[in-house]
């Protein structure tokens, strides 16, 4: 009954046009605080999904690591338990170790990375070649793939380049007093050039795992990790587990959230700060529905009184402001997220809003609508509308009951 009341004095015409305005001044301003909210939330999303759909071409989806040190030794016997375990569809073998990379004048310092015949199985590296092709040649005559950095720094074109490029890895447990003997040379020709992400791009050279080992001196079952896909479907936290308990506690299985731990609570925080930045919006559109809703009941003290006549106690009356209240903050969000929504559509569909410049690996805003962002903006209108209301509410169901005749 009461939330019949409510709908008919938001329809009722008021004595003073005051009433109306700041009522729907109010609305206007909780909508377009919830459309800012699902329009921000949702270009934290989009560009969320890309950052990680950038991150996942590298990182492979579980990575098996050693729990102390920088490598870890696994026999045959473990990685054929590890190729049985439920879910892994493939794994690879890799081994990286920081190099220096000379080419004539110019050189860098880069990480370098050996994979096996199975990395392309395991990540994205090889779709995102942009020059040459994807080759990492053999033991004697290793080739290169170069981040598209990297080959900028090194001052080489990895598709017509007939020139080795000279590198120098630190080599494990080096006997030797002669200082050259722990810096081995070795020559590697390039041979493509891929583009990720700057991270990956200014940092790898990606060549074949034996030259890797041999340079470095590891051991036959010596490897920096081991990088596994899943199956398609395969819940990736019930295979980590299975893994770990497999190798023991001389390991470390990370997913791919995990091995960019940082990176993605940095991203998060981020989009919830920005979020309770935006809340203040509410809460100044909150002041207006304070306002409204203080003169609302001013102007309804008789029909207050004639309520209280009729039996009407507190509560019943608070309801029906609060209800008030609350139906004015429901159709400034609904419009307002509605709006939102249609625009995040259109944007994915047609690319409305351009990115500036041409640096990035896409010339339009990335945008991505998630419901339980829009549960979380309907719920946090629903609390200020509420916390808004409860003031002039209150004072409603304070009224002295002063029936006259």
């Amino acid at each position: 009954m009461y939330k019949l009341f409510a709908f008919r004095y938001l329809k009722a015409k008021k004595s003073t046009n005051a009433i109306n305005i700041i009522s729907w001044v109010s609305v206007t301003a909780i909508a377009v605080g919830a459309a800012a909210m699902v329009l921000v939330l949702s270009v934290y999303n989009g560009f969320e999904g890309l950052v990680k759909s950038l991150y996942s071409s590298f990182y492979p989806e579980i990575k098996i690591a050693p729990a102390a040190g920088k490598t870890l030794f696994i026999s045959n016997e473990q990685l054929n338990k590890i190729a049985t375990t439920p879910g892994v569809a493939v794994y690879s073998k890799v081994a990286e170790e920081k190099a220096a990379v000379i080419n004539g004048d110019y050189q860098t310092i880069v990480t370098i990375k050996g994979v096996d015949e199975n990395y392309t199985k395991v990540t994205g590296v090889a779709d995102r070649i942009i020059r040459g092709k994807f080759d990492l040649g053999t033991i004697d005559e290793p080739l290169a793939i170069l981040g598209s950095g990297v080959e900028g720094l090194l001052g080489v074109n990895s598709a017509t380049s007939i020139y080795q490029l000279t590198t120098y890895i630190p080599r494990k447990a080096v006997e030797s007093k002669d200082p050259r003997a722990s810096l081995p040379q070795g020559n590697i020709l390039p041979a493509g050039t891929f583009a990720i992400q700057q991270d990956f791009d200014n940092k790898y050279i990606i060549t074949n795992l034996a030259y890797i080992k041999k340079q470095i001196g590891l051991q036959d079952n010596e490897y920096s990790a081991i990088e596994i896909k899943a199956k398609t479907g395969e819940n990736i936290s019930t295979i980590k587990r299975a893994l770990q308990n497999l190798l023991g506690n001389g390991y470390t299985v990370e997913d791919r959230y995990e091995q960019n731990r940082t990176l993605y609570n940095v991203m998060q925080l981020e989009k919830w700060v920005i979020f309770g930045i935006l809340s203040l919006i509410l809460i100044i559109a909150a002041f207006n529905m304070i306002g409204a809703l203080t003169m609302l009941v001013l102007e309804k003290k008789k029909d207050i009184q004639v309520l209280q006549a009729m039996g009407a106690d507190k509560s019943f009356i608070r309801k029906v402001f609060l209800s008030e209240g609350v139906l004015l903050a429901t159709i400034g969000a609904a419009s307002g997220m509605i709006l939102a929504v249609i625009f995040c559509l259109l944007q994915q569909q047609f690319h409305l809003i351009p990115l500036a410049g041409n640096s990035f690996v896409i010339d339009y805003y990335p945008v991505k609508v998630l419901p339980l962002d829009l549960i979380v903006i309907a719920a946090t209108i629903f609390i200020v509308a509420i916390l808004a209301s409860w003031i002039p509410a209150t004072k409603a169901s304070d009224q002295p009951f002063e029936l006259k005749v």
